[in-house]
């Protein structure tokens, strides 16, 4: 905390008793005196024994933590649906179901993780993201409160009152409020170092013609995003902003109804919970020329998986032609201030209406039709989550008993679609000529030296291939 260290931002909060404020370890204030000092594993925490945020140092900004050990990823799975679903008011019985556990158990893993229970937990989530959105959005009051989760405005008043003690019009005043018009624009941070260029580079061939498009300074891309048995559709803009740790991201204002679902989806498509010491000093010598090499995640589950099966047996380039033909035949044509955003990719329910024979007119073979048809009817019954926060092992058997699905595209796509951290698809090429190994068995074995990330040294394993063929080319 005296050093300021970024790489504990977010993994701890201080509060100090003299003032009853909780500050982030990166806070430019005074140094309290350590005998005023407690430390919480969480926001939430320190929130629940009376703290309330520092004003300078905004708690809210802290990037989240990423577990692989089996309580710990449980519960932090469940704080990640938490932040997804703010606005939906989803039950701790519906959120243990998709986790595979019972409601109990969850409460009770999440308390040892966090120290406060689910529900407090989440109405500490949506203050902060109110008091975000205040603080650097032009949205009326009214729209905020909603747009955080909260079923009434005069619920958020009296909270924020309570446990800010002040109320959401003062904060309003700030002198240093920006007032974007037809964005929103908002900061994420991350725990240093972070590889933006490896990042790109693994995105820009990878692409969707319509969909999404890197510039050599940002990333964009259209979204949509269900709420209330609606489709908000918009689009978004991320750049790095190396010298504040942060990722500085453009919310179209038509997305703001859905902010934090949003915000999800771009924390994990750039991986912004990583702990990137923690995975260097696993992986050792593989880390050491890309300290900062993220696992690139998704912004559309679904997406992501077309994707991938678009992929099989053929190059990345050829993939991303068919993606974008798919898009375009497929997909939603809708207005970007962007003249190359032009379309949304289609969502599972759409895709299921299609025959096999419609989708292999873009150049698919029928087998590779049919295993998207397949997939799209699996997501669309709600037979399959394609989102973080989910049990991957039972993920991944239902992915593999679709037809054309194997073990290269199913740990694919867990390692982006659902985020899961030690995904390793072996029988990858590279992964085979770097590991030296043919057979399964062994390949597995050569690979546990890295777990729990071993989607990490894939991404390392990948970026050295690339970068060989770029020197011999």
């Amino acid at each position: 905390m005296k050093t300021h260290d970024a790489r504990f931002d977010g993994r701890f909060f201080v509060a100090v008793r003299t003032t009853k404020i909780y500050c982030r370890p990166v806070c430019r204030v005074k140094t309290p005196y350590q005998e005023n000092c407690t430390f919480y594993a969480t926001a939430a925490a320190a929130e629940a024994s009376g703290y309330r945020p520092c004003l300078r140092c905004r708690p809210e900004l802290a990037p989240g933590n990423a577990s692989v050990d089996a309580t710990g990823r449980i519960a932090r799975a469940a704080a990640a649906l938490i932040d997804e679903s703010l606005q939906n008011e989803s039950g701790l019985d519906e959120i243990a179901s998709r986790l595979g556990i019972t409601s109990r158990h969850l409460r009770r893993v999440f308390h040892d993780e966090f120290g406060v229970t689910p529900i407090a937990f989440a109405q500490t989530q949506r203050l902060l993201l109110a008091k975000q959105l205040i603080a650097d959005t032009s949205l009326p009051l009214t729209e905020i409160a909603f747009a955080s989760g909260f079923q009434s405005v005069r619920r958020f008043d009296a909270l924020f009152r309570q446990r800010y003690r002040l109320t959401p019009s003062t904060l309003r005043r700030a002198p240093d409020r920006k007032l974007p018009a037809e964005s929103l624009c908002f900061k994420l941070s991350y725990r240093p170092p972070y590889d933006w260029a490896g990042m790109i580079s693994f995105l820009a061939p990878r692409t969707i013609a319509g969909v999404e498009e890197v510039t050599p300074s940002s990333y964009r891309r259209t979204i949509r995003v269900a709420h209330c048995a609606k489709w908000h559709s918009g689009w978004i803009e991320v750049a790095v902003e190396q010298q504040r740790n942060a990722l500085r991201v453009h919310v179209s204002a038509t997305l703001a109804k859905v902010v934090p679902a949003v915000l999800a989806r771009v924390k994990q498509l750039f991986d912004l919970s990583c702990h990137p010491t923690e995975v260097s000093e696993a992986l050792g010598e593989l880390a050491s020329e890309r300290p900062g090499l993220r696992v690139p995640g998704a912004a559309d589950g679904f997406e992501v998986a077309v994707r991938a099966i678009l992929g099989q047996q053929v190059s990345v380039s050829a993939a991303r032609t068919l993606a974008g033909r798919f898009a375009a035949a497929f997909g939603i044509r809708m207005p970007t201030p962007f003249a190359t955003l032009t379309h949304a990719f289609p969502n599972a329910q759409e895709v299921a209406g299609l025959s096999p024979e419609r989708i292999a007119e873009i150049g698919l073979p029928m087998a590779r039709a049919r295993t998207i048809s397949e997939l799209a009817k699996a997501v669309d019954a709600g037979l399959l989550r394609l989102t973080a926060g989910i049990d991957v092992v039972e993920a991944i058997r239902i992915l593999k008993s679709l037809p054309g699905i194997g073990e290269w595209t199913a740990q694919y796509i867990a390692m982006r679609a659902l985020a899961w951290p030690d995904a390793f698809p072996h029988t990858d090429l590279v992964v085979i000529k770097a590991l030296g190994e043919k057979s399964s068995q062994k390949l597995l074995a050569a690979g546990e030296k890295w777990r729990p990330w071993r989607a990490y040294a894939v991404m390392h394993l990948w970026a050295s291939a690339a970068q060989r063929n770029k020197k011999e080319g």
